[in-house]
């Protein structure tokens, strides 16, 4: 859904994955002059979470490394940043440092963020939920290529959903979209 969004000339594109994000978020897209599409995963409803009390402006087109890291860096957003944090803790278990970089918001995207994280690990994997055929990630890691390719240790990787719709079970759901495991798996192929 996101990709279809990211492809509007003039439209910005926005995808909390903590409460505190959701809120300041949505007040700096309330302040925004331009059309903004602010997209929330319903799995996402029922996080809990810290939320700051009083005024709070998230900025539009800022990303936030919600773990810092050296062996790669994890891009993602929306409800896979909170498998990718799991997948970064079991990573950090076996000695694997990830760094897990949130978007946050899709358009404006920020680019020196990312580009930042890559050329300290040298390794990149974009994590999405959609299908990776036309996919968002596929867009990260072309940028990462074109403005920090000599920094790459090994090709950008992404890992994304299967070329099919979400099933509504919820069992089914999870074979469907990338999962902690697939994340851990995905990583330890790049750093190998």
């Amino acid at each position: 859904l996101e990709a279809w969004f990211a492809h509007i000339a003039g439209l910005k594109l926005v995808m909390p994955s903590t409460p505190a994000d959701a809120k300041g978020l949505l007040t700096a897209a309330i302040r925004d002059d331009n059309p903004i599409i602010f997209l929330e995963h319903k799995l996402l409803y029922r996080t809990k979470g810290q939320v700051p009390e009083g005024e709070h402006v998230v900025p539009l087109g800022k990303a936030d490394v919600k773990r810092a890291g050296t062996d790669l860096t994890i891009v993602t957003w929306s409800r896979e940043v909170v498998f990718s944090l799991d997948a970064a803790a079991k990573l950090a278990d076996e000695g694997i440092s990830a760094e897990v970089v949130d978007v946050r918001t899709l358009v404006p995207l920020d680019k020196e963020t990312i580009l930042g994280s890559v050329r300290r690990t040298h390794r990149l994997l974009v994590v999405h939920e959609a299908i990776k055929r036309g996919g968002y990630g596929a867009e990260i890691a072309a940028m990462v290529a074109e403005d920090a390719f000599d920094d790459l240790d090994a090709p950008p990787k992404r890992l994304a959903g299967l070329e099919t719709p979400i099933p509504y079970a919820k069992h089914l759901e999870l074979s469907v979209v990338p999962q902690v495991d697939d994340i851990v798996r995905a990583a330890k192929d790049l750093v190998a």
